[in-house]
């Protein structure tokens, strides 16, 4: 006995992944005009969607495809990136039902991302795989869709236009970065130190540094170095 109704459990992870659908549908809507924007073909840009639904990872990914970075950055850019995937999934496992069957962790553990995962960690009742079948159907349904109806309305519009909407795209950051960082020390901390690497980087005249190369030295040296000025302690606190 699985001890819960499969339809119900599927329903209920589709009715939680529809806001996060939503969203999703309105951030990849910019990636799809900017990747065509950029010279990549419609059915592509939404092949790449399809099969990474990363945000982050796939911008930073293109941007590098656009800077004619070599396949070593844009492995380990992405990498480093989209690593926070793997955690969020060994996390997870703690609430999975016990009959959960490795080829289905596999299957759906390809639609984990921060949203997902944020709803299927702080669910009460355990997490079973129709639920999650349900939770990621949504959210990938909704990234593609976004991806190629911006690809599609990227490839119609006069290319001035195009260029200009493009800017959504730091604006997205931007919005995401700000709120946070008004409420949180540590994170306003982390945004200064992580652009003031960057820039030390990029102007610094000693030796040249390719653009994958800068992502991934001041992502790991701001994660390591926050890491040590503001350590956990909830828990030891508890």
């Amino acid at each position: 006995m699985k001890g819960y109704d499969t339809k119900t459990e599927f329903y209920d992870g589709i009715k939680k992944g529809i806001p996060i659908g939503i969203g999703y549908l309105a951030v990849s809507f910019t990636f799809g005009i900017w990747a065509v924007e950029g010279g990549i073909p419609l059915w592509i840009t939404v092949f790449i969607s399809l099969s990474n639904v990363t945000s982050a990872g796939q911008f930073a990914g293109v941007n590098l495809m656009f800077a004619m970075a070599d396949f070593l950055e844009i492995g380990l850019s992405v990498f480093v990136i989209n690593i926070r995937y793997m955690l969020m999934s060994l996390a997870l496992t703690q609430k999975l039902s016990r009959n959960t069957r490795p080829l289905d962790k596999l299957i759906w553990g390809f639609g984990i991302t921060d949203e997902v995962f944020a709803v299927a960690s702080t669910r009460e009742k355990e997490v079973t795989s129709p639920y999650m079948y349900g939770l990621i159907l949504t959210p990938i349904l909704g990234w593609t869709l976004g991806t190629f109806l911006g690809a599609a309305v990227g490839s119609i519009l006069p290319e001035r236009l195009a260029a200009a909407m493009g800017i959504a795209l730091y604006a997205m950051f931007i919005a995401i970065i700000i709120p946070p960082a008004k409420h949180s020390r540590p994170i306003l901390i982390t945004v200064l130190v992580g652009t003031l690497i960057t820039c030390v980087i990029k102007f610094q005249k000693l030796v040249t540094i390719s653009d994958g190369f800068t992502m991934i030295i001041a992502t790991v040296v701001t994660a390591a170095a926050m890491a040590l000025l503001f350590p956990r302690e909830e828990e030891e606190n508890e």
